[in-house]
């Protein structure tokens, strides 16, 4: 009889990684997964078919005989060939306005430099050894230098209202701070609809549910138009800022049910642990519950932050020119009114960029839940 201490370091998963090594590799798989049988071959070769017609003729339209450039809004030459090829001159021509709006021509290096610099801070917080209480300060230091860059009126900085603010700026500014308050507010909403005391639950489930009864434009109108009625006299607070309050109570209440699932998933015996040890309710819930809730709910906190950030094209309603809106109005000029799908093709990039970014950062956050 062969002893646990006779028995192979490494083993074999029992039929797989035998059986992969067996089948030839690339080829194996494909035989076993698409040409199993007559039936699945044909199937496989049809739609392989398919799909190589598709892309074919998709790098036709969208690069073998597409127009780069044109002269100076002469674009009869992609007139001639509309809707055989694209014409990818339209963004060259336009893409200033579609990501910075009608802020001043001239001073459109201060929005760009404020965007790189939510880039920046965005891939510094993603990094795990800069999780630290220094990385609050940069925060607090990179906020304020985008907003003096944007709002100007010093360092011999020309003033630019908000008014002129528009593009993908003004899209990382509503989901960035958005999600930054939001997320602390579910937590507490969260913690709230668990409480023992009914007048706290009970406000939270109100808030909750009124908030979600509710669509997001209904939410921004409200913000825009009854918001000012309950201000004192002479205190008038600018769109934006009425807009943000608004996406901060709309993330908060989405948020906050996302994490009291998680918070459900904890299992009894971790509270009971955390009061054996004389903890009181916020060090058991900051120290012990909050982050197993938090790591059971990855996949839906992401999923709702890409929501999010798409939803913040919904400003349209209250007048504010997000990076959706100025492709829109990009487009309005006569000479590129043909030319909508490049620029809306153009602006999905740029979404899906950022979208795809925090879906493969999640995906790290759980290998590194799991590996811990």
């Amino acid at each position: 009889m062969t002893s646990i201490a006779d028995a192979p370091e490494n083993p074999l998963p029992v039929g797989r990684s035998r059986s992969r090594r067996g089948r030839g590799g690339v080829i194996g798989w494909l035989r076993a997964n698409l040409f199993s049988s007559i039936p699945s071959t044909v199937i496989s070769l049809l739609l392989i078919f398919l799909l190589a017609k598709a892309c074919v003729s998709l790098l036709q339209w969208g690069f073998w005989n597409a127009i780069w450039s044109v002269p100076d809004n002469q674009t009869g030459a992609c007139r001639a060939i509309l809707g055989l090829c694209s014409c990818w001159a339209v963004i060259p021509e336009k893409f200033r306005f579609i990501l910075f709006g009608t802020y001043p021509f001239d001073q459109q290096w201060r929005p760009a430099v404020a965007t790189l610099t939510f880039i920046a801070l965005f891939f510094v917080s993603s990094r795990r050894n800069w999780w630290r209480k220094e990385l609050v300060l940069v925060w607090g230091a990179a906020l304020v230098a985008i907003g003096l860059l944007m709002w100007g009126g010093v360092f011999g900085l020309p003033f630019v209202s908000q008014d002129r603010w528009g593009g993908l700026p003004v899209t990382l500014i509503l989901a960035t701070f958005g999600l930054a308050f939001g997320f602390p507010l579910g937590i507490v909403v969260a913690l709230g609809r668990r409480s023992k005391l009914p007048a706290i639950r009970s406000l939270c489930v109100l808030y909750v549910e009124l908030i979600r009864g509710v669509p997001l434009i209904s939410l921004l109108f409200m913000a825009s138009v009854m918001f000012p009625l309950f201000m004192p006299d002479g205190v008038n607070i600018d769109k934006l800022l009425r807009a943000q309050i608004a996406f901060v109570l709309y993330a908060g209440a989405y948020l906050a049910e996302v994490i009291r699932g998680g918070l459900q998933a904890v299992p009894r015996g971790q509270h009971e642990a955390a009061d054996a040890l004389g903890l009181s309710y916020w060090k058991k819930n900051g120290l012990i519950i909050l982050p197993q809730a938090i790591r059971h709910v990855i996949p839906p906190l992401v999923n709702t932050f890409i929501a999010f950030f798409k939803d913040t094209s919904l400003v349209l309603i209250i007048g504010i020119f997000d990076l959706l809106t100025t492709a829109k109005t990009a487009i309005i000029d006569p000479a590129w009114q043909s030319f909508s799908v490049e620029v809306y093709l153009f602006v999905g990039l740029i979404y899906f960029a950022f979208c795809f970014a925090m879906s493969r950062y999640s995906r790290r956050l759980e290998a590194q839940a799991r590996s811990t």
